[in-house]
């Protein structure tokens, strides 16, 4: 039996709200139970449907859809926020991490990709590209931008930290699984227990920590 997703969509823009209703019309893993129009209209129509998902425009009018994911999170943890924008700019992954966000998509991509993408996150895999992945390096690697309240990497494993690093570069569990020659499932656990160490939530957040704290090689 395949899993439902309710999904809202939180776009200020009729016909942004129309294609992404339409893309996700192709996939019945998900339905669309509601719109927004802006950040304020997204946060109560939260309360009043509570979603499985989010799609949320980075930029509306009124609240943003930042803003708007810092209160849906702090409300509905349980809620998975993904956010939407037409710019792969790194400072705006890291606000939508910094938020709450569980994941980061652009508008341009192709169908196949957001599906991918929802999918994989959704499982709990999804993944930080490696081209963003490279940029998130150069653009922090020369900053101090660790938090004093952070668990230090020295409390991994050997393995946690080389899975660590396959993940901040854009790796799925399968990559990782046949390049350490391990079980997908051995992968899922280790990532799991790596979350918990970090107390971290998602594999972006994996990523961002694994820049803020050196980890990520060119």
């Amino acid at each position: 039996m395949i899993t439902r997703y309710n999904v809202l969509i939180a776009d200020d823009h009729p016909l942004a709200r129309d294609a992404i209703r339409s893309l996700l019309a192709d996939d019945s893993a998900f339905r669309v139970i509601g719109e927004a129009v802006d950040g304020l209209d997204a946060v109560r129509l939260c309360q009043e449907l509570h979603p499985d998902l989010v799609l949320m425009d980075i930029n509306m009018p009124g609240q943003s859809g930042l803003d708007a994911t810092k209160q849906i999170k702090k409300m509905y943890p349980d809620i998975k926020v993904v956010i939407l924008s037409v710019s792969d700019d790194v400072a705006d992954l890291f606000h939508a991490v910094q938020f709450g966000a569980q994941g980061y998509l652009m508008k341009n991509l192709e169908p196949d990709d957001w599906l991918n993408y929802l999918h994989a996150l959704l499982d709990e895999e999804a993944t930080v590209s490696r081209e963003i992945a490279g940029r998130m390096f150069h653009r922090f690697r020369s900053e101090s931008d660790t938090h004093p309240e952070e668990p230090n990497p020295d409390v991994l494993t050997p393995r946690e930290r080389e899975i660590l690093l396959h993940v901040a570069s854009g790796h799925t569990n399968r990559q990782i699984a046949e390049h350490l020659v391990i079980a997908e499932n051995t992968v899922k656990n280790h990532i799991k227990n790596i979350l918990d160490k970090l107390t971290l939530d998602n594999r972006v957040q994996l990523a961002s920590y694994a820049v803020r704290h050196g980890l990520l090689r060119d």
